[in-house]
């Protein structure tokens, strides 16, 4: 492979240190050469009272340099980009779109990786065309409390099939094919959620709380749009 890419796509409703931390995670892991940030445009599963994606793409922009901080703290030279795709894109965002669209671009000789968390991973199974994303991506997908992903999988017969038919216990095989491996990474456990934080940013927490959940840069987006303020969402 010329290249290995990791994809953390999300409605980043507001982007936070989970956000930051896993992408870290696995750009040491995989060794990935770019970290691509991919904000949705028209969330599909998210529902109504979805922050206007001309803000998200800016807290996405200033979460994305402190995690290219976060990266050059560690030695490592991987590339932070932002890519505006699916806020481009007119209609729903669906990740098989954007995986096809990628692929084009990027052609067969780049590792293309998808990142994710268990939540997100145990709920695959209701997104459009999903059995078709691994002729395209990789999916690597980081523990997060209280999912236990190989427990669950039990209750999700079609997900478990499709997992046990790709999964892949080596990191670094997923830089050495383009797409159509599974990674379970269990080292890294995160408890936090934009959905969840966006009622308790409404009740304008204290400095001490804010830096536990996002970077100073995205708080001050916050502020300055008066995001989260004017009603617990």
């Amino acid at each position: 492979m010329n290249k290995t890419i990791g994809i953390l796509g999300g409605t980043f409703d507001p982007p936070h240190w989970g956000h930051i931390h896993l992408a870290a995670h696995f750009a040491k892991r995989l060794k990935l050469d770019e970290l691509m940030w991919l904000p949705s445009g028209e969330p599909w599963q998210k529902g109504a009272h979805i922050t206007p994606a001309v803000d998200r793409y800016a807290m996405t922009l200033a979460a994305a340099e402190v995690l290219e901080f976060e990266l050059q703290q560690l030695g490592l030279g991987t590339r932070v980009t932002v890519n505006t795709m699916e806020i481009d894109r007119a209609g729903p965002s669906y990740t098989i779109d954007s995986a096809k669209a990628l692929r084009q671009n990027y052609g067969d000789q780049t590792s293309l990786i998808w990142l994710m968390g268990a939540d997100s991973f145990l709920q695959l199974y209701t997104w459009n065309d999903w059995r078709d994303l691994m002729h395209y991506i990789h999916l690597a997908v980081a523990s997060r409390p209280p999912y236990r992903i190989k427990v669950q999988l039990r209750d999700h017969p079609p997900l478990l099939t499709h997992y046990e038919a790709h999964q892949s216990t080596n990191a670094l095989q997923l830089g050495k094919q383009s797409c159509g491996l599974i990674y379970l990474d269990e080292e890294l456990s995160i408890d936090l959620a934009s959905s969840s934080l966006r009622p308790l940013l409404a009740q304008h927490p204290n400095a001490d709380a804010i830096q536990q959940w996002l970077p100073e840069s995205v708080w001050d987006i916050i502020l300055e749009k008066g995001l989260y303020q004017s009603k617990v969402r």
